[in-house]
């Protein structure tokens, strides 16, 4: 007989995947609920992103939840630290997002040593990101938080320069790619993003999708080569190689 209350699988995630999970969760074998926080919070110094996603993450009750899942990277050692007091907590072995459209980190490492100074679209970014490029862009670099604290400590004059010298995000891109996704139903963004890329003067690419890392995350599928799974109680850890996640030695038991 089934589990009149089974346990479920809490998703944090950035709103950039929001049509790929709710996809994938409708699909899932698992009972799936799922957080979105703004695209915004990449904005913010390290230290506040890390408290944000802290404080989502204590809300889960264990009573209800297996485990915490983050659908983030490193991003910008904002995951760091991050730990969940009484459940499992799942993560990506990714740098950022860009992993969980290609499907893989590794295919996403390939593409991105073989093409640098590509800037990366997704239905995501198109919907809930900035209707502006640059400011995307400043958002992606993570220097769109920063200007207004450049401005209270140097002034404005001095802001604007230290963010022009920071900003000169053209000279650092001559590819837009844009990865279209396997969603049934998804807008079609391709000669937009096509028309941004010819805007700017930069080549176009169109790279076909990945869902099997976002499938594997939804459908509890956490094995170590793609996965960090820290124990209650333990905390994420940097790593200098690929495996990017790790929790110390004396938290896992072994």
């Amino acid at each position: 007989m089934p589990d009149k209350n089974p346990k479920r699988i809490l998703i944090i995630a950035c709103e950039v995947v929001a049509r790929e999970l709710h996809a994938l969760a409708a699909r899932s074998p698992r009972i799936v609920d799922i957080v979105f926080l703004p695209k915004g919070l990449h904005d913010q110094e390290t230290a506040r992103m890390r408290a944000r996603l802290q404080e989502e993450i204590d809300k889960a009750d264990p009573e209800r939840y297996d485990a915490v899942v983050m659908a983030y990277g490193l991003c910008n050692n904002g995951t760091l630290g991050l730990r969940a007091p009484l459940v499992p907590l799942v993560i990506p072995r990714a740098h950022d997002c860009i992993s969980f459209f290609f499907g893989s980190a590794r295919r996403y490492r390939d593409y991105f040593d073989a093409n640098p100074g590509t800037y990366y679209q997704t239905t995501g970014w198109f919907e809930r990101g900035n209707s502006d490029l640059a400011d995307n862009i400043m958002s992606q670099l993570g220097l769109s938080s920063a200007y207004s604290e450049y401005v209270e400590k140097y002034g404005k004059e001095n802001a604007d320069y230290i963010m022009g010298v920071l900003g000169g995000w053209r000279a650092n891109y001559r590819r837009m790619t844009y990865i279209r996704m396997p969603v049934e139903g998804l807008p079609e963004y391709v000669e937009k993003a096509r028309e941004e890329a010819a805007k700017n003067n930069w080549e176009f690419d169109l790279v076909e999708g990945d869902m099997s890392l976002l499938e594997a995350m939804v459908t509890g599928t956490w094995d170590d080569e793609r996965f960090c799974v820290a124990p209650p109680g333990a905390a994420l850890e940097r790593v200098s190689d690929d495996s990017i996640f790790a929790v110390p030695r004396e938290e896992t038991g072994r």
